[in-house]
C-alpha cells in the first residue's frame, strides 16, 4: 500500500509544480482520485488564486467515479470560506473514502481542521506521504505562513577568486548568455526582485524578467532606508512590469519632497518599524510577497545574511578572476558552498550554478 501512495504522490507533486509562478500567494497543489481498483479517474492542480483548488479539478473530473475512491493531494485539504468553496465538503460529498495527504497546512484557520472535519464523517485520512518533497515545493508558503516574510533566496554571481565586482561601485558583467538565461527564468517564478539602494546608484537596473514569460506582475523591492533612489532610475519606467517598492525608515520617509518625486514616478513607499532586513521584509509579507529574489548589492547581502534571514542561495560561478581588488561576496564572511543542505550544482556555458539551503527546508 505504501508503493502505491508515493506513486500516486508523485504524480500528484508533479502536477503541483506545473503551478509555479502563478498560485502566489497561495501553495502549490495537486490532487489525484483513484479508484479502488487502482485507476486514476481524476486529477488536477491549484492553477491561479482565486481559482478552484487542486481537489475540486481532480473531483470533477472524476465524476460519480469518486464514489469509494482515494484522493493523494500535497497539501491538506482546506476547511474554510475564502476565494473558492471549502474542499472538504466537496470531498465527503463526492463520497471520498480515503484521503492521502503529504503535509498538515500551516495556515492557523486549517492547520489540522481539514483532517478533523474529514475523519469526524468517516473518511479515512493519512498523512506524511511525500512529505519531504512537498515541503520543498512550498517553502515560500511555509516561510511566509509561519515567519511572516518571504522565503529569501540570495543571489549573486561570483568570479573564481571569490568576487563579485571589480571595484566598489563599478558593475562587473561576469555571467554567460546561458547563466543569464537561466537567472531570468526563475525572476520569471519568484513574486520579487529585490536590491538595495547601491546597486540602483551604481548599476541603474530595469529588474525585469526579460526572454521568459512571466504571467504575473513582478514586484520590484528597492531597500532604501535614507530615501536616495534617484525619481530618474530606469527601474521606475517599467511599473508596466509591475509594482516597484521603496522600503525605508519613518526618518527618511519625512522628508517630504524626496518621497513626493519617488511617488509621482509611481514607486510606492512602504515603512518599515526600525532599520533592520527583518523589518523591511516583515513589511514585504504583509503584502503577501512569498518569495523574494535578493540580487544585491554586497552590503544587502551582507545585512540579510547576519540576520539570518537567507533562506536558499544561488551563485552563478564564472571562469573570470578579478584580483586581491576584488569585492568578496558576503564581504569577504565565512561561507562555503560545501555547507549548503541538499545541494546542486550544474554547468551553464562557461559557468557553474551552485545552488542549496542554507539551513534546509523549514
Amino acid at each position: 500500500m505504501l508503493a502505491k501512495d508515493e506513486h500516486y504522490m508523485d504524480r500528484a507533486l508533479l502536477l503541483a509544480a506545473r503551478g509555479r509562478g502563478r498560485t502566489s500567494p497561495n501553495p502549490l497543489v495537486g490532487a489525484v482520485v483513484v479508484s479502488p481498483d487502482g485507476v486514476v479517474v481524476g486529477q488536477g492542480f491549484h492553477e491561479r488564486a482565486g481559482e478552484p483548488h487542486a481537489e475540486v479539478y481532480a473531483l470533477n473530473m472524476a465524476g460519480a467515479r469518486a464514489r469509494g475512491s482515494t484522493l493523494y493531494c500535497t497539501l491538506e485539504p482546506c476547511c474554510h470560506v475564502g476565494r473558492t468553496q471549502p474542499c472538504v465538503a466537496r470531498i465527503v460529498d463526492a463520497g471520498i473514502v480515503r484521503v492521502v495527504a503529504a503535509v498538515e497546512d500551516p495556515n492557523p484557520v486549517v492547520c489540522g481542521k481539514g483532517f478533523e472535519y474529514l475523519r469526524g464523517r468517516g473518511v479515512g485520512v493519512d498523512v506524511g506521504v511525500g512529505a519531504a518533497r512537498a515541503l520543498i515545493l512550498n517553502q515560500p508558503f511555509f516561510t511566509l505562513v509561519r515567519e511572516r516574510r518571504p522565503f529569501v533566496i540570495l543571489k549573486a554571481a561570483t568570479s573564481l577568486d571569490g568576487c563579485i565586482a571589480q571595484v566598489p561601485g563599478r558593475p562587473t558583467r561576469l555571467t554567460s548568455a546561458a547563466a543569464n538565461r537561466h537567472a531570468h527564468r526563475v525572476r520569471a517564478e519568484i513574486d520579487a526582485i529585490g536590491v538595495g539602494v547601491g546597486t540602483i546608484v551604481a548599476d541603474d537596473p530595469l529588474l525585469t524578467a526579460r526572454g521568459a514569460y512571466r504571467e504575473r506582475p513582478l514586484t520590484r523591492v528597492i531597500f532604501d532606508r535614507r530615501l536616495r533612489t534617484p525619481a530618474r532610475a530606469r527601474v521606475l519606467s517599467t511599473r508596466d512590469a509591475g509594482p516597484v517598492i521603496i522600503v525605508t525608515t519613518e526618518e527618511a520617509a519625512r522628508r517630504d519632497d524626496s518621497r513626493r518625486a519617488l511617488e509621482e514616478c509611481g514607486a510606492e513607499i512602504e515603512i518599515a518599524a526600525g532599520a533592520s532586513v527583518r523589518a523591511a521584509l516583515e513589511r514585504l509579507g504583509a503584502r503577501h510577497i512569498d518569495s523574494l529574489l535578493l540580487e544585491g548589492g554586497a552590503m544587502l547581502h551582507a545585512a540579510a545574511w547576519d540576520e539570518g534571514l537567507v533562506d536558499f542561495v544561488r551563485l552563478y560561478v564564472t571562469p573570470h578572476v578579478l584580483g586581491p581588488g576584488g569585492v568578496p561576496f558576503l564581504d569577504g564572511r565565512t561561507f562555503s558552498s560545501a555547507g549548503l543542505v541538499d545541494a546542486h550544482v550544474e554547468p551553464l556555458g562557461t559557468d557553474v550554478l551552485m545552488e542549496g539551503y542554507v539551513h534546509g527546508p523549514h
